[in-house]
């Protein structure tokens, strides 16, 4: 599956710079990815809408930062029900499958301090508890994917293994990942690279390790893409171009969702 984030750092409708980016791609961008946070009330109509095309068939990936304003500590000990059933009511609703992330790239928000409610093992356990009530709830149509930033430098810590919630609860292990088109600068590289990275020190590059430690999961690159630095317009096209024979290669990898914009918050 093919699909896109566009729009990204701006204050433009994700609904219409998603069908813009797919007139300059020159095809439907499958899945229609988005962002929420906390109580926001989603999917929203202008969401739903974009799954109403026949002749452009797309499904929704959400992803949703359900412990903002809270901790992962309190949505773990049901501090945060009320939101979830809230959600788990609309999606039910909604009626169609539609991917959830739960709070991408976990890895940058670790606090690793006892007691501060944003260790690993917190996030660990607001996913199962949030996954575990949805399921209660009878959200049947709500597949999840767990996504990492598989940097190298998070990879590397000894609680990077505590994030994960387990099998039972993960349909989908998600990677977001980026490389570089300037040479010398910081992760350029090709499709491989993003997926290959490895942990500070050595160990099993991210691909490597979703497929031998998770066995039968699908993988989402749930956003990847190529930059480089505003002025310093460099062809992208070698990236590009890397993309299907590495997929040909990789037979876990099910989706690949790009993120695209001009410019983010780094410049």
């Amino acid at each position: 599956m093919w699909g896109g984030a566009a729009g990204g750092f701006t204050s433009k409708p994700r609904d219409a710079e998603h069908k813009s980016w797919e007139k300059l791609s020159g095809r439907t961008a499958t899945i229609f990815h988005t962002y929420h946070k906390g109580d926001e009330p989603f999917p929203t109509k202008a969401e739903i809408a974009m799954t109403a095309d026949a002749g452009r068939p797309r499904v929704l990936l959400l992803n949703w930062k359900i412990a903002y304003g809270s901790s992962w500590a309190k949505v773990a000990r049901g501090e945060q029900d009320r939101r979830i059933d809230a959600f788990a009511q609309r999606i039910k609703a909604y009626g169609k499958k539609t991917f959830l992330v739960l709070n991408h790239e976990p890895e940058n928000d670790v606090k690793a301090k006892k007691g501060s409610g944003w260790e690993a093992k917190d996030f660990a356990a607001m996913y199962r508890h949030t996954i575990q009530r949805l399921r209660g709830q009878g959200a049947s149509n709500v597949v999840n994917v767990m996504a990492y930033m598989g940097n190298e430098k998070w990879m590397a810590q000894s609680w990077w293994k505590d994030l994960y919630p387990g099998d039972d609860v993960v349909d989908w292990i998600g990677l977001d990942s980026y490389v570089s088109v300037e040479k010398n600068y910081y992760h350029y590289g090709t499709f491989a690279d993003l997926l290959d990275r490895k942990p500070k020190g050595g160990g099993l590059g991210f691909y490597d390790w979703a497929t031998s430690k998770h066995r039968g999961k699908p993988i989402m690159v749930a956003e990847w893409g190529a930059y480089h630095r505003i002025g310093r317009a460099t062809d992208k096209s070698a990236v590009y171009d890397s993309v299907v024979p590495e997929l040909r290669k990789r037979p876990a990898i099910k989706a690949i969702v790009h993120f695209d914009t001009k410019r983010d918050n780094q410049g």
